[in-house]
C-alpha cells in the first residue's frame, strides 16, 4: 500500500507541459505549470532538472540523434519509466539518479549546445518531438512501474534478467533480436599479442592458451571462464581487455590472440539498435516497447 501511495504522489506531481507555438528554425520550449524535478548527481554536485527536460537530456545521451523518431519515442518512454522507478527507490536519498551509464546518461542543455553547435536547434527539436509525442507515458506491469532496462546491441537475443542480474522479472524475458545486425558493434574483432593478452589479465606466460567456459547464459554470454586454469568472471575479462561484450570467443594463432565479441551492453530489456531496426521496418514505439518488455501496459499521467 505504501508503495502504491508513493507512486501515486509521484504521478500527481509530474509536470503538465505546455508547448509554445514555434516556427521553423526556432527551438521548441517546454513551459511547466509546477516544479517537479529530478535530482541528478553530476560528479561532485546535485542538480535539479525539470522532469521532461531530464528525459530530453537522456535521449541525447543514450540514443544516436540519427535514429528514427519511433525509436526515440520508445527510448523516451523507457527512460521516463526508468527514472520514475529510481525516484520511488531513492525518495529518502540525496539524489534520484547519476548522470552516467550507472543509471542513464544525461547531457545538459549547455553541453548539447556546445557539442551540436549549428545543428543544435534541429537536433533538440527532433528529441523534444519524441518526448512531446509520448508526454507523460510510462510502462507498468501489474500496475507497478517497471524497471525499464535498456542497452545498445544484443547478441541476436536479449537476456533473461536473472541470468545477468539477480531478480527474475516477468517482463524482462529473452526475445529474438536478430535485426541488431544493423549495429556497427554487433560483431567486433580485437587483436592482441600473446604477451599483451597475459599482461592485461595478470596471468603468467604460457605458450598455449587453455580456455574452459565454466558458466554461460542461455544466449552464450560468458559468466565464468577458466583461462590457463585461472577462474575469471566474464565481466573481469571484458574490463581487463576493454571488450564491448561478455559474449566472446578467444583464438590463438602463434603469438597472436584474436577475440571476437557480439553485442554491446548487458543485454537485458530493450535493445536500442533493435528498436531502430524495428522502426525502420515500420513498427511504432508502442510495438517496440511491448516486444522488448513482455506483458507490459502503457499508462499516461
Amino acid at each position: 500500500m505504501k508503495k502504491i501511495l508513493l507512486l501515486t504522489c509521484l504521478i500527481i506531481l509530474i509536470p503538465f507541459l505546455v508547448v509554445n507555438i514555434f516556427i521553423k528554425d526556432e527551438e521548441i520550449k517546454f513551459i511547466y505549470t509546477n516544479n517537479m524535478k529530478v535530482r541528478v548527481k553530476q560528479e561532485d554536485k546535485i542538480v535539479n532538472v525539470p522532469f521532461e527536460d531530464y528525459i530530453v537530456g537522456v535521449l541525447a545521451g543514450e540514443m544516436p540523434i540519427s535514429f528514427e523518431l519511433e525509436a526515440l519515442k520508445a527510448q523516451a518512454v523507457a527512460a521516463r519509466s526508468y527514472v520514475l522507478k529510481k525516484m520511488e527507490y531513492n525518495l529518502e536519498k540525496e539524489y534520484d539518479v547519476v548522470d552516467t551509464v550507472m543509471n542513464q546518461v544525461y547531457l545538459s542543455d549547455d553541453y548539447l549546445k556546445e557539442a551540436w553547435q549549428e545543428n543544435y536547434t534541429n537536433n533538440i527539436n527532433k528529441i523534444k518531438q519524441a518526448v512531446l509525442e509520448t508526454s507523460g507515458e510510462y510502462l507498468v506491469y501489474d500496475d507497478e512501474v517497471i524497471d525499464a532496462m535498456f542497452f545498445s546491441t544484443s547478441v541476436g537475443f536479449t537476456e533473461n534478467s536473472e541470468e545477468v542480474f539477480t531478480s527474475k522479472l516477468p517482463y524482462l524475458r529473452s526475445v529474438s533480436s536478430t535485426w541488431d545486425s544493423i549495429s556497427p558493434v554487433y560483431e567486433v574483432n580485437y587483436e592482441f599479442s600473446l604477451d599483451e593478452f597475459y599482461q592485461k589479465l595478470d596471468l603468467k606466460y604460457q605458450d598455449n592458451i587453455e580456455i574452459i567456459k565454466v558458466k554461460t547464459t542461455s544466449t552464450g554470454r560468458i559468466k565464468e571462464i577458466k583461462i590457463n586454469g585461472v577462474l575469471f568472471q566474464g565481466s573481469e575479462v571484458v574490463d581487463a581487455l576493454k571488450l564491448k561484450s561478455n559474449h566472446f570467443t578467444i583464438k590463438q594463432a602463434g603469438n597472436d590472440v584474436y577475440i571476437t565479441t557480439k553485442g554491446y551492453g548487458h543485454g537485458v530489456g530493450m535493445s536500442q539498435y533493435g528498436a531502430q531496426a524495428m522502426a525502420l521496418k515500420g513498427y511504432n514505439y508502442q510495438d517496440i516497447l511491448k516486444y522488448y518488455y513482455q506483458g507490459v501496459e502503457l499508462k499516461k499521467i
